[in-house]
């Protein structure tokens, strides 16, 4: 008989990608309900002349309201967040949004590491990482931070990535909770969000 355990509550999903990672949240976005109880932060590497569609592309596959993240916006659980081109997406104590055109990482701006690692300092347990499709090693100082704290960090199965290096460096250099293909991401985020462990 399965014994069904109550865990925290994990209500923040941080989610980092690059190329290919579209598709996957084409994916995940239109399996999760309606009434998902978790906010989602979602870094895309873009460049500083992209035109600014992502929003509104990543808006049609989902019935969460979504929008690039505003400065100082404070975090609502049901909605879906998107970092603007060239700037960082960073959580700020208590729970909002912060903007920043500092430095770089790993060749990006927005990083996934520095949205994973300052809502981990933030909100501890309550993270759940999600590492998609993308190039270079963006998203390892980012997962260990929320799993440092906690959190959960989920990884896109390298073999159905369109470019693999973000999962596999952080299957390399963390211990991620599961290792998922595109299609069962979804599924996985509702069990862990629903906070409930078979």
């Amino acid at each position: 008989m399965d014994m069904q355990v109550q865990v925290p509550a994990r209500d923040r999903v941080v989610i980092g990608g690059s190329q290919g990672a579209l598709e996957v949240l084409r994916i995940l976005l239109a399996e999760l309900p309606r009434d998902f109880p978790a906010a989602i932060m979602i870094v895309i590497h873009s460049g500083p002349s992209s035109p600014g569609y992502l929003a509104d592309i990543i808006g049609r596959y989902t019935a969460l309201p979504v929008g690039y993240a505003r400065e100082g916006e404070i975090i609502e659980s049901g909605r879906i967040y998107v970092a603007p081109a060239d700037r960082h997406l960073e959580i700020a104590a208590p729970g909002v949004l912060h903007l920043s055109d500092g430095t770089k990482v790993r060749h990006s701006r927005p990083a996934a590491d520095r949205l994973f690692t300052t809502a981990a300092e933030v909100f501890g347990p309550r993270v759940v990482c999600v590492v998609l499709s993308g190039g270079d090693c963006d998203g390892v100082q980012g997962a260990n931070a929320v799993a440092a704290t906690g959190g959960k960090c989920l990884v896109q199965e390298p073999q159905d990535a369109v470019v693999a290096s973000m999962p596999i460096s952080v299957i390399q250099r963390d211990h991620p909770d599961a290792i998922i293909s595109k299609e069962n991401i979804a599924a996985a985020l509702v069990r862990l969000v629903d906070g409930v462990v078979t």
